[in-house]
């Protein structure tokens, strides 16, 4: 289990300087990394949630899956796609486990993901293959901005998905080998308290181990890399009346044997004063 950038254990010096001193390093030396965790004595440090920041905080590629529930597709009245609806989120909108988010004009939605780290550089993998390079497992959030998203043909989804904090992951990278079934976990988010969003990740259309063999046959994908991989039913835009998300709202997403994470949201103003 790997958490963000934060102040705790210092792998670099604790491996005797065998790892390396960030986080770009870490992934880039995965088997080494696992190998020393797995020997490594001592007590694991523990953290606030506010102290984390994304288990991956600068990868080089950042892919993104639209459409890959049954149930989210249904209630958005779309056809099931033949193939993974694939874009991107920036970089620049990437955020920790405890954040506060400033709301742009707009109407922004949530969609609780189950986030995926490589950890091992993967071209042509085959599906049977797949989970061996995966680093781990993490919550996300694939905050929205509706209006900007889906203006003009083709649509704007990058833009409206990469705004300031509207990629949240955390509070953990969970690996493979630590969850009973890593490709069936429950997830789901609630706002204010109330649960918008629960499902199973089992009812993904394109499994992660399908979507890392479809990726990987296009692009080269690098350790550190991270797959957002969908979201399912309970989306705001798709509500009657649409319901979005308001200055003073929390939103609080999670994902079974991983953990939780909580965004608030906040004006400009007050993301000013803070």
């Amino acid at each position: 289990m790997i958490t963000g950038e934060a102040d705790g254990i210092d792998i670099h010096e604790a491996s005797g300087r065998r790892i390396g001193c960030d986080f770009p390093g870490l992934y880039e030396q995965w088997d080494d990394l696992v190998d020393w965790a797995a020997s490594a004595a001592g007590n694991p440090a523990s953290f606030a949630p506010e102290e984390l920041g994304a288990p991956s905080p600068h990868p080089r590629q950042v892919f993104a899956v639209g459409l890959n529930y049954l149930d989210h597709i249904a209630e958005a009245g779309l056809a099931v796609p033949e193939e993974p609806a694939v874009f991107t989120k920036y970089v620049s909108s990437f955020a920790g486990a405890d954040s506060a988010v400033e709301l742009p004009p707009g109407t922004v939605d949530w969609e609780v993901e189950v986030v995926v780290v490589i950890g091992r550089t993967a071209r042509h993998v085959a599906a049977r293959d797949a989970w061996r390079h995966v680093a781990g497992l993490t919550v996300g959030q694939d905050l929205s901005e509706r209006g900007l998203q889906l203006v003009g043909s083709p649509a704007q989804y990058s833009l409206g998905k990469s705004f300031p904090g509207f990629s949240p992951t955390g509070p953990y990278l969970v690996t493979p080998d630590e969850l009973t079934d890593p490709a069936d976990l429950e997830m789901g988010c609630l706002l204010n308290g109330e649960p918008v969003q629960k499902a199973r990740s089992s009812g993904m259309v394109f499994p992660i181990d399908v979507l890392i063999e479809k990726l990987s046959r296009v692009t080269t994908l690098f350790p550190g890399d991270v797959i957002f991989t969908g979201t399912p039913a309970g989306v705001g835009a798709v509500r009657t009346p649409p319901r979005f998300l308001a200055p003073g709202d929390e939103l609080v997403s999670y994902i079974e044997g991983i953990g939780s994470i909580r965004q608030i949201f906040v004006t400009a103003a007050e993301r000013s004063a803070s």
